[in-house]
């Protein structure tokens, strides 16, 4: 019996990155011992058939917290926005749950032991979107050249839930926490804390970024122990382009030591002339090798 499983949603959309993602994640050895298990937010029959070849149980999506029907507006991917916070729910059977987005796919197997390590003794395994070369981390609108007011993407959101002021004034330059790849175990009490504070964003909020803000009022506020990975075990294409190195024909962190990638995240997308690379693969993009050239590529897995 598989003690660990990896677990990611999609909708008919956005199916060809979900089965990218499932393919790199098979693309290792070592993932005959890890569970792969869906979350159906809309996939079509013929795709859910496709996907039940390559992984172990596949599951829908529901409204775990009840929300507004006029919030919803047929977008039945929103429940990844609610049901990830429930996984143990889904699939019962598992110790360590390993989340990663359906616009992500992994490059290093050696991120996925580290996810599944730091989720430990109850611990939550995630990455904050802040490090070496990151040009922003918070908008200011600055009065009078003297009064600031803060646009940080947590404030933002804070607010917009109406969580409170003080709560919200706690989150404004905390390093914002991606929730795209994040590890729990199966008893830890991070499960009922995000619940908890989820319940309370989608009260106000919107629906999108809803679970975001809940779990960084867990680790923030609810001083949820939590084991912070490395940028490369989610790495954010759209904060900071990675860098190629042809020697060993792999992705790796644009700075130095030049870190292997270890998960590459398409979130927010890559835009070029108007068009998503999540949604158009043969878009490619600039991309820096570590040998000084400058090569056109696309940032989608490649078997």
């Amino acid at each position: 019996m598989k003690k660990n499983v990896i677990v990611s949603l999609a909708d008919a959309n956005y199916f060809p990155l979900l089965e990218e993602l499932v393919n790199s994640i098979k693309s290792f050895q070592e993932s005959k011992n890890v569970a792969i298990c869906i979350l159906d937010a809309g996939l079509t029959e013929e795709q859910k058939k496709k996907l039940s070849k390559k992984v172990d149980e596949i599951k829908s999506a529901e409204w775990d917290i009840e929300v507004p029907g006029y919030k919803v507006n047929g977008k039945e991917w929103l429940k990844s926005q609610v049901s990830r916070a429930f996984l143990p729910k889904y699939f019962p059977s598992y110790e360590k749950y390993l989340w990663i987005d359906c616009d992500a796919w992994v490059n290093d197997w050696n991120c996925i032991e580290l996810y599944f390590k730091a989720c430990d003794n109850g611990k939550l395994g995630i990455t904050q979107t802040i490090g070496p070369g990151y040009k922003i981390t918070s908008k200011v609108n600055w009065l009078f050249g003297k009064l600031a007011i803060i646009k940080s993407q947590n404030f933002k959101h804070a607010v917009k839930s109406k969580i409170g002021y003080n709560k919200a004034r706690k989150l404004a330059f905390a390093p914002h926490i991606n929730i795209g790849v994040f590890s729990l175990e199966k008893n830890s009490k991070g499960w009922s804390s995000w619940q908890n504070n989820l319940l309370k964003t989608l009260k106000a909020g919107n629906i999108f970024g809803s679970e975001g803000l809940a779990i960084n009022m867990s680790v923030y506020i609810d001083n949820l122990k939590t084991e912070f990975l490395p940028l490369n075990c989610n790495w954010i294409t759209s904060n900071l382009l990675p860098k190629f190195d042809e020697n060993n024909n792999t992705f790796v962190e644009p700075y130095l030591p030049n870190y292997k990638i270890g998960i590459m995240h398409l979130a927010a997308g890559i835009w070029k002339d108007g068009k998503d690379m999540r949604v158009n693969k043969e878009i490619k993009i600039q991309i820096e090798t570590l040998q000084g050239k400058f090569l056109e590529k696309s940032l989608r897995f490649n078997n």
